[in-house]
């Protein structure tokens, strides 16, 4: 039995910590789809179905916003029919998913560089956007053509841009100003990332917004990771103690300035 399924005034699942924001690195489409000896677009379509699975989980347990890395500035750079698949894939995914998106209360946003995308696909993420606006259930952030590199940099040609016209001087910049020009500056910073596929590493997202975010990392293949998973990724990140820099309560003063 998951802690979802337990009564809401059970002990056990008083005591778990549900993070409200919860972002993922959807890593390992192409190695399932070797693994199964079929072609890479097919283990991007299992990866859509497990990002229904992950949207149910999210709902179960009562996490308010969900961050999906789905295509990166860096992806670019790939095949052009593998890029040709992906993007024909989210179209599909926007087309097909969002009206339920919005019967479930569930608010869709969009972050990255979407202007270079076609503006029939830039019209789906306006009127999704646009549709789900009003939604309080959960909000789900999609990453699309997105990097932390050019998000700060964004930020600090905004902040420029400021400077340039005189309603800001430079000493007046601080970090959180940097945080409130940065992507989804209204939502809570992730408190987890989830990175699939066995690699340890964030690949260049939410760089700003992953300042004290607790990572977890697992060898599960995307299209594997299901709503199982993602309870045991949960129950880790309950186990952790967040300290923000602080050091624990039953700690000396002595080297506590490094424990972070």
């Amino acid at each position: 039995m998951s802690t979802s399924d337990l009564p809401l005034d059970s002990p056990e699942r008083a005591e778990q910590v549900i993070p409200r924001h919860v972002a993922i690195i959807m890593d390992g489409n192409n190695r399932w789809a070797r693994h199964r000896g079929v072609p890479g677009p097919a283990g991007h379509r299992a990866g859509v179905e497990a990002v229904r699975g992950v949207l149910r989980a999210c709902q179960r347990h009562g996490v308010e916003v969900l961050t999906l890395f789905a295509f990166s500035s860096e992806n670019w750079g790939r095949p052009q029919p593998e890029v040709r698949a992906l993007l024909a894939l989210l179209y599909r995914y926007l087309r097909s998913e969002v009206k339920q998106l919005h019967r479930d209360g569930i608010r869709l946003r969009f972050i990255g560089e979407r202007t270079r995308f076609s503006e029939r696909l830039q019209g789906l993420m306006r009127a999704a956007e646009s549709l789900t606006a009003e939604n309080a259930s959960a909000t789900v952030v999609i990453a699309v053509s997105y990097g932390g590199r050019w998000d700060i940099a964004r930020a600090a040609q905004q902040l420029a841009q400021q400077v340039q016209s005189g309603s800001l001087q430079p000493a007046d910049i601080t970090p959180e100003m940097i945080d409130r020009t940065i992507s989804v500056s209204d939502l809570p910073r992730p408190d987890l990332c989830i990175r699939t596929g066995g690699d340890a590493r964030i690949s260049n997202f939410m760089l700003w917004h992953f300042a004290y975010s607790e990572l977890y990392f697992t060898n599960t293949l995307w299209p594997d990771f299901n709503e199982a998973e993602f309870a045991r990724a949960l129950a880790d990140y309950s186990r952790r103690e967040r300290r923000f820099g602080l050091r624990r309560s039953d700690e000396s003063p002595c080297g506590a300035a490094a424990d972070a």
